[in-house]
């Protein structure tokens, strides 16, 4: 059992107690991030005098061999480590000797594995944040090649009013945008280097923490020791901006199951993002939409229990701590995957563009614009909305659509409809008279295209 520690115990640790204490299962995914803080931390102690030159470029070069052997494959990340930083350290020793020894000098694991969480949160955010921009600019190809695809709006899972696809899809681009927005906020309020921590109290050597901060791209050092060793802020912060990306996505996966239904029938899914039934050979499954939806509950179980695991725990270190990781890394890459298979599902389906328009006319979803034709033609709207009650009424009796009445039946429920209430509750006219900015009219929605592109472009 490799340890950093052992001096203060005449005892050998209980196996079952060591494997129950160990992380280097899960934090092995930490190997590049620890590699990386301890060639700044050496480069820090060299330039304070701490260490040789020597000794920093021994060190540095033994790091550098061990990163190579681990990412070509000949040095294995063993369980007879306790952790990722013993790994590293043992393998250092045997590899450069005494100097080796040097590599902990003025800091302790507690800083150590913060910094290391804070490296490989960092850089997660920014391979986030990349899977959501490609799914925006896949969002944004359907708003550009739909803005006059009709369809029903809703409300409470209701026919309410048209819309486009365009519109409905630009809707969740909206959401996507704030997810990125979120993941930059964290990123930068997370962005400060708890290295120069130590334990909790600092240490008696004369570190430059600006200049380590620096060597890895933080802000600046945090103020606090012992905060440093026990905020775990950011790691909650980002638990919960995935579980509202999950949400996100979730929902999205809810409409198109839905819309890939018999009743619906507004998409079809890509082969490679459905699957059929091993009994019923009409079937095809939305399963990635599905699987989606169903692993939004994993990802809101982490947030949950980092939070519960945080809540209790006094100041400073304490090991219950070491529960920031194991669910963590499971949820990002989580999100990750579930980011990418629903770009490529969205990528890949096609709509159905008249069943679409077909279901928004016999939804009645043009029965506001029927009232306000009444009202603009001096009908009070309290009397407006209830001739166009008995118009749907009228309607689901006979079986047809607003559009398919005569104008003699019309005119038996109102006299004052004449031959332009057709043109006035039109799929076409009801959307494209809605011209204010977010509404689904294309006009409207040309502006709101060339305000994304202009977005996804600086950002």
């Amino acid at each position: 059992m490799a340890q950093l520690w052992g001096g203060r115990f005449t005892k050998e640790t209980d196996q079952l107690v060591y494997n129950f204490n160990a992380s280097i299962s899960f934090d092995r995914k930490f190997y590049k991030q620890d590699i990386e803080g301890s060639k700044a931390h050496v480069t820090m102690l060299a330039k304070q005098g701490i260490l040789t030159p020597e000794e920093k470029e021994e060190i540095i070069g033994g790091l550098n061999g061990i990163l190579a052997d681990v990412e070509n494959g000949t040095l294995e990340i063993t369980d007879q480590y306790e952790d990722i930083h013993s790994f590293v350290e043992a393998n250092l020793i045997d590899r450069i000797g005494d100097a080796g020894k040097k590599l902990h000098t003025g800091r302790s694991r507690n800083d150590q594995v913060a910094l290391d969480m804070k490296l490989y949160t960092r850089d997660e955010i920014l391979e986030m944040d990349a899977l959501l921009k490609n799914l925006l600019n896949t969002l944004l190809k359907i708003m550009e090649e739909n803005t006059r695809t009709y369809m029903p709006g809703f409300t409470h899972l209701q026919k309410a009013q048209p819309i486009t696809l365009a519109h409905h899809a630009g809707a969740y681009f909206e959401m996507f945008k704030r997810d990125r927005l979120r993941l930059f906020d964290i990123y930068k309020r997370m962005n400060y280097c708890p290295l120069g921590s130590g334990a909790l109290a600092g240490t008696t050597y004369p570190l430059d923490r600006d200049y380590t901060a620096e060597l890895l791209e933080f802000d600046g050092p945090t103020l606090n020791s012992m905060d440093s060793v026990a905020d775990r802020d950011y790691v909650i912060e980002l638990l919960s901006a995935m579980s509202t990306i999950m949400m996100h996505l979730s929902r999205f996966s809810e409409e198109i199951i839905i819309w890939n239904s018999n009743e619906y029938q507004f998409v079809e899914l890509d082969d490679a993002y459905s699957t059929g039934s091993s009994i019923m050979p009409q079937k095809k499954n939305p399963d990635i939409a599905e699987l989606v939806r169903g692993k939004t509950g994993r990802v809101y179980g982490a947030l949950m229990s980092i939070l519960t695991t945080m809540k209790g725990i006094p100041l400073a270190y304490n090991k219950d701590m070491q529960e920031d990781k194991e669910l963590t890394f499971d949820a990002i890459d989580t999100v990750k995957g579930c980011i990418a298979l629903f770009t490529g599902m969205a990528a890949t389906m096609r709509f159905n563009k008249a069943v679409m328009e077909n279901s928004a006319k016999n939804g009645f979803t043009n029965a506001t614009d029927a009232a306000d034709y009444l009202v603009n033609h001096g009908v009070p709207f309290r009397d407006a909305h209830g001739i166009v009650g008995r118009l749907v009424l009228y309607c689901i009796e006979k079986n047809i659509a607003l559009d398919d009445m005569s104008l003699s039946e019309y005119k038996e429920i109102s006299p004052v409809f004449e031959e332009d209430i057709y043109e006035a509750i039109s799929m076409k006219t009801c959307v494209e008279k809605r011209i204010t900015i977010g509404a689904p009219s294309e006009e409207a929605m040309k502006k709101v295209i060339a305000l994304e592109k202009e977005y996804l472009l600086k950002n």
